[in-house]
Protein backbone atom coordinates (compact mmCIF):
# COMPACT_ATOMS: atom_id res chain seq x y z
CA UNK A 1 0.00 0.00 0.00
CA UNK A 2 1.19 3.50 -0.81
CA UNK A 3 0.16 7.08 -0.11
CA UNK A 4 -1.59 9.06 -2.81
CA UNK A 5 0.64 12.04 -2.02
CA UNK A 6 3.40 12.52 0.55
CA UNK A 7 5.93 15.18 1.52
CA UNK A 8 8.97 14.91 3.81
CA UNK A 9 10.97 17.92 4.99
CA UNK A 10 13.60 18.55 7.64
CA UNK A 11 11.81 19.97 10.68
CA UNK A 12 12.51 23.50 11.90
CA UNK A 13 15.22 23.84 14.56
CA UNK A 14 13.81 23.19 18.04
CA UNK A 15 10.75 21.35 16.72
CA UNK A 16 8.97 19.03 19.14
CA UNK A 17 7.53 15.60 18.34
CA UNK A 18 3.89 15.73 17.30
CA UNK A 19 1.36 13.44 15.63
CA UNK A 20 -2.23 13.87 14.52
CA UNK A 21 -3.27 10.46 15.89
CA UNK A 22 -2.01 7.95 18.43
CA UNK A 23 0.97 6.19 16.81
CA UNK A 24 1.50 3.60 19.54
CA UNK A 25 1.24 -0.18 19.06
CA UNK A 26 -2.40 -0.04 20.12
CA UNK A 27 -4.75 -0.23 17.18
CA UNK A 28 -8.16 1.14 18.14
CA UNK A 29 -7.62 4.74 17.02
CA UNK A 30 -8.22 5.59 13.34
CA UNK A 31 -6.03 8.00 11.32
CA UNK A 32 -8.35 11.00 10.74
CA UNK A 33 -9.31 11.43 7.12
CA UNK A 34 -6.70 8.92 6.01
CA UNK A 35 -3.94 11.43 6.70
CA UNK A 36 -0.74 11.46 8.70
CA UNK A 37 0.72 14.73 9.89
CA UNK A 38 3.65 14.21 12.23
CA UNK A 39 7.05 15.50 13.31
CA UNK A 40 9.70 13.26 14.80
CA UNK A 41 12.92 11.36 14.34
CA UNK A 42 13.10 8.55 11.82
CA UNK A 43 13.07 6.11 14.74
CA UNK A 44 9.55 7.25 15.69
CA UNK A 45 8.25 6.53 12.20
CA UNK A 46 10.00 3.13 12.09
CA UNK A 47 8.44 2.24 15.45
CA UNK A 48 4.99 3.10 14.09
CA UNK A 49 5.43 1.48 10.68
CA UNK A 50 6.62 -1.86 12.06
CA UNK A 51 4.53 -1.82 15.25
CA UNK A 52 7.55 -2.22 17.51
CA UNK A 53 7.38 -2.77 21.25
CA UNK A 54 9.71 -0.97 23.65
CA UNK A 55 12.22 -3.83 23.69
CA UNK A 56 12.12 -4.11 19.90
CA UNK A 57 12.74 -0.34 19.65
CA UNK A 58 15.95 -0.59 21.61
CA UNK A 59 17.31 -3.56 19.70
CA UNK A 60 16.57 -1.94 16.34
CA UNK A 61 17.62 1.61 17.14
CA UNK A 62 20.98 0.60 18.59
CA UNK A 63 22.11 0.09 14.99
CA UNK A 64 20.65 3.25 13.45
CA UNK A 65 23.00 6.11 12.49
CA UNK A 66 22.96 9.00 14.95
CA UNK A 67 21.06 11.37 12.66
CA UNK A 68 18.14 8.90 12.50
CA UNK A 69 17.44 9.37 16.21
CA UNK A 70 18.39 13.04 16.65
CA UNK A 71 17.25 14.86 13.48
CA UNK A 72 13.53 15.56 13.16
CA UNK A 73 11.44 15.38 10.00
CA UNK A 74 7.97 16.63 9.07
CA UNK A 75 5.86 14.07 7.25
CA UNK A 76 2.57 15.04 5.61
CA UNK A 77 0.84 12.30 3.64
CA UNK A 78 -2.61 11.38 2.37
CA UNK A 79 -3.90 7.88 1.73
CA UNK A 80 -5.95 7.03 -1.37
CA UNK A 81 -9.03 6.63 0.88
CA UNK A 82 -10.28 8.40 4.01
CA UNK A 83 -11.31 5.30 5.96
CA UNK A 84 -7.96 3.50 6.25
CA UNK A 85 -7.18 1.52 9.36
CA UNK A 86 -4.14 2.08 11.53
CA UNK A 87 -2.49 -1.10 10.23
CA UNK A 88 -3.08 0.01 6.63
CA UNK A 89 -1.44 3.33 7.50
CA UNK A 90 1.54 1.39 8.89
CA UNK A 91 1.98 -0.37 5.54
CA UNK A 92 1.89 2.94 3.67
CA UNK A 93 4.52 4.41 6.01
CA UNK A 94 6.67 1.33 5.39
CA UNK A 95 6.50 2.03 1.65
CA UNK A 96 7.26 5.71 2.22
CA UNK A 97 10.33 4.98 4.35
CA UNK A 98 11.62 2.47 1.79
CA UNK A 99 11.14 4.97 -1.03
CA UNK A 100 12.44 8.16 0.58
CA UNK A 101 14.91 6.90 3.22
CA UNK A 102 15.95 3.79 1.23
CA UNK A 103 15.12 1.85 4.38
CA UNK A 104 15.73 -1.90 4.16
CA UNK A 105 14.91 -4.11 7.16
CA UNK A 106 14.25 -7.69 8.11
CA UNK A 107 13.04 -9.47 11.25
CA UNK A 108 14.98 -12.05 13.24
CA UNK A 109 13.75 -14.09 16.19
CA UNK A 110 16.31 -14.26 18.98
CA UNK A 111 16.23 -16.15 22.27
CA UNK A 112 17.11 -13.55 24.90
CA UNK A 113 16.92 -13.00 28.69
CA UNK A 114 13.48 -11.60 29.50
CA UNK A 115 10.95 -11.04 32.25
CA UNK A 116 7.64 -12.88 32.15
CA UNK A 117 4.43 -11.31 33.40
CA UNK A 118 2.51 -14.01 35.29
CA UNK A 119 -0.45 -14.20 37.64
CA UNK A 120 0.23 -14.60 41.37
CA UNK A 121 -2.93 -16.70 41.74
CA UNK A 122 -4.07 -18.40 38.52
CA UNK A 123 -7.69 -18.29 39.72
CA UNK A 124 -7.90 -14.67 40.82
CA UNK A 125 -7.18 -11.19 39.45
CA UNK A 126 -6.42 -8.07 41.48
CA UNK A 127 -8.97 -5.38 42.39
CA UNK A 128 -7.91 -2.88 39.70
CA UNK A 129 -8.21 -5.01 36.60
CA UNK A 130 -11.46 -6.23 35.10
CA UNK A 131 -12.64 -7.59 31.74
CA UNK A 132 -13.60 -4.68 29.51
CA UNK A 133 -17.00 -6.28 28.99
CA UNK A 134 -17.75 -5.64 32.69
CA UNK A 135 -16.85 -1.93 32.56
CA UNK A 136 -18.30 1.07 30.70
CA UNK A 137 -18.52 0.84 26.93
CA UNK A 138 -15.99 2.74 24.84
CA UNK A 139 -18.63 5.30 23.80
CA UNK A 140 -19.65 6.01 27.42
CA UNK A 141 -19.06 9.53 28.73
CA UNK A 142 -16.41 9.44 31.45
CA UNK A 143 -16.45 12.37 33.93
CA UNK A 144 -13.23 14.43 34.20
CA UNK A 145 -10.74 13.22 36.77
CA UNK A 146 -10.96 15.05 40.14
CA UNK A 147 -7.34 15.57 41.20
CA UNK A 148 -8.38 17.22 44.49
CA UNK A 149 -10.02 14.01 45.71
CA UNK A 150 -7.84 11.43 47.50
CA UNK A 151 -10.10 8.63 46.20
CA UNK A 152 -8.82 6.99 43.04
CA UNK A 153 -11.68 7.00 40.49
CA UNK A 154 -13.07 3.70 39.25
CA UNK A 155 -12.66 4.92 35.67
CA UNK A 156 -10.80 8.02 34.51
CA UNK A 157 -9.51 7.12 31.05
CA UNK A 158 -11.70 9.13 28.64
CA UNK A 159 -11.04 6.91 25.61
CA UNK A 160 -10.36 3.28 24.81
CA UNK A 161 -7.41 1.88 22.93
CA UNK A 162 -4.61 3.90 24.49
CA UNK A 163 -2.53 3.90 27.67
CA UNK A 164 -1.97 7.06 29.70
CA UNK A 165 -0.38 8.10 32.97
CA UNK A 166 -1.50 11.02 35.16
CA UNK A 167 0.01 12.55 38.28
CA UNK A 168 -1.87 11.77 41.48
CA UNK A 169 -1.53 12.61 45.17
CA UNK A 170 1.56 12.02 47.34
CA UNK A 171 4.00 11.86 44.39
CA UNK A 172 2.19 8.86 42.88
CA UNK A 173 0.78 8.34 39.39
CA UNK A 174 -2.15 6.43 37.96
CA UNK A 175 -1.49 4.31 34.89
CA UNK A 176 -4.68 3.52 33.03
CA UNK A 177 -5.87 1.73 29.93
CA UNK A 178 -9.28 0.64 28.69
CA UNK A 179 -10.04 -2.18 26.29
CA UNK A 180 -6.40 -3.26 26.23
CA UNK A 181 -4.64 -6.62 26.06
CA UNK A 182 -2.06 -8.07 28.37
CA UNK A 183 0.40 -8.18 25.46
CA UNK A 184 0.09 -4.41 25.11
CA UNK A 185 0.33 -3.88 28.87
CA UNK A 186 3.47 -6.05 28.98
CA UNK A 187 5.04 -3.82 26.33
CA UNK A 188 4.48 -0.81 28.58
CA UNK A 189 6.27 -2.22 31.61
CA UNK A 190 9.87 -1.51 30.44
CA UNK A 191 8.86 2.14 29.99
CA UNK A 192 8.06 2.29 33.70
CA UNK A 193 10.33 -0.16 35.48
CA UNK A 194 14.04 -0.15 34.44
CA UNK A 195 14.41 -3.89 33.92
CA UNK A 196 16.96 -3.93 31.12
CA UNK A 197 15.01 -6.80 29.54
CA UNK A 198 11.90 -7.21 27.40
CA UNK A 199 8.69 -8.32 29.11
CA UNK A 200 6.59 -11.13 27.66
CA UNK A 201 3.01 -11.94 28.53
CA UNK A 202 2.70 -15.33 30.24
CA UNK A 203 -0.55 -14.58 32.10
CA UNK A 204 -2.64 -16.78 29.82
CA UNK A 205 -5.20 -13.96 29.60
CA UNK A 206 -6.53 -13.38 26.10
CA UNK A 207 -9.47 -11.05 26.83
CA UNK A 208 -9.42 -7.27 26.69
CA UNK A 209 -9.24 -5.50 30.05
CA UNK A 210 -9.65 -2.16 31.82
CA UNK A 211 -6.66 -1.44 34.06
CA UNK A 212 -5.84 1.21 36.66
CA UNK A 213 -2.60 1.05 38.59
CA UNK A 214 -1.54 3.53 41.31
CA UNK A 215 2.13 3.63 42.36
CA UNK A 216 5.19 5.74 43.09
CA UNK A 217 7.17 5.75 39.83
CA UNK A 218 10.88 4.84 39.85
CA UNK A 219 11.89 8.32 38.66
CA UNK A 220 10.36 9.87 41.79
CA UNK A 221 12.23 7.36 43.96
CA UNK A 222 15.47 8.29 42.17
CA UNK A 223 14.72 11.99 42.69
CA UNK A 224 14.34 11.37 46.42
CA UNK A 225 17.73 9.66 46.58
CA UNK A 226 19.38 12.70 44.99
CA UNK A 227 17.43 15.34 46.92
CA UNK A 228 18.53 17.10 50.08
CA UNK A 229 15.01 16.96 51.53
CA UNK A 230 13.27 13.62 51.89
CA UNK A 231 9.97 13.29 50.04
CA UNK A 232 6.97 11.77 51.79
CA UNK A 233 6.65 8.62 49.72
CA UNK A 234 4.03 6.27 51.11
CA UNK A 235 2.69 4.94 47.82
CA UNK A 236 3.57 1.43 46.64
CA UNK A 237 6.36 0.78 44.17
CA UNK A 238 5.39 -0.35 40.68
CA UNK A 239 6.19 -3.98 41.45
CA UNK A 240 4.19 -3.84 44.70
CA UNK A 241 1.23 -2.32 42.86
CA UNK A 242 1.53 -4.92 40.14
CA UNK A 243 1.13 -7.66 42.76
CA UNK A 244 -1.48 -6.09 45.06
CA UNK A 245 -3.62 -4.25 42.50
CA UNK A 246 -3.45 -6.49 39.45
CA UNK A 247 -2.52 -9.81 41.06
CA UNK A 248 0.56 -10.19 38.85
CA UNK A 249 4.32 -10.36 39.14
CA UNK A 250 7.47 -10.56 37.00
CA UNK A 251 9.75 -13.58 36.91
CA UNK A 252 13.06 -14.06 35.15
CA UNK A 253 13.02 -16.24 32.02
CA UNK A 254 14.27 -16.55 28.47
CA UNK A 255 11.99 -15.96 25.52
CA UNK A 256 12.05 -15.75 21.73
CA UNK A 257 11.76 -12.06 20.83
CA UNK A 258 11.23 -10.83 17.29
CA UNK A 259 13.82 -8.16 16.51
CA UNK A 260 13.85 -5.68 13.64
CA UNK A 261 17.26 -5.48 11.96
CA UNK A 262 18.15 -2.33 10.01
CA UNK A 263 20.02 -3.41 6.87
CA UNK A 264 20.28 -0.01 5.15
CA UNK A 265 19.08 3.58 5.56
CA UNK A 266 19.94 6.94 3.97
CA UNK A 267 19.13 10.58 4.50
CA UNK A 268 15.76 11.27 2.84
CA UNK A 269 15.65 12.18 -0.82
CA UNK A 270 14.27 15.67 -1.58
CA UNK A 271 10.66 16.05 -2.68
Amino acid sequence: MEFEVAAIHAAAPGASPRQNFDMSVENLSIPPGGRISATGALGMFIQFAYKLSVSQDKAAFDHLPKWATTEYFDIEAKAPATNVTKDQMRLMVQSLLADRFRLVVHFETRDVPAMALVRVNPDKLGPRIRPHSEGPACDAKIPPINRSSPKIPDVWMPVCGTTQMVDWTNHTVILGSRNTTMDIFSNWIPLIEPLGRPVVNRTGLTERFDIELNFTPPWVEAKQQNADAQLDLTGPTFLEALKDQLGMKLISTRAPVQTLVIDHVEQPSPN
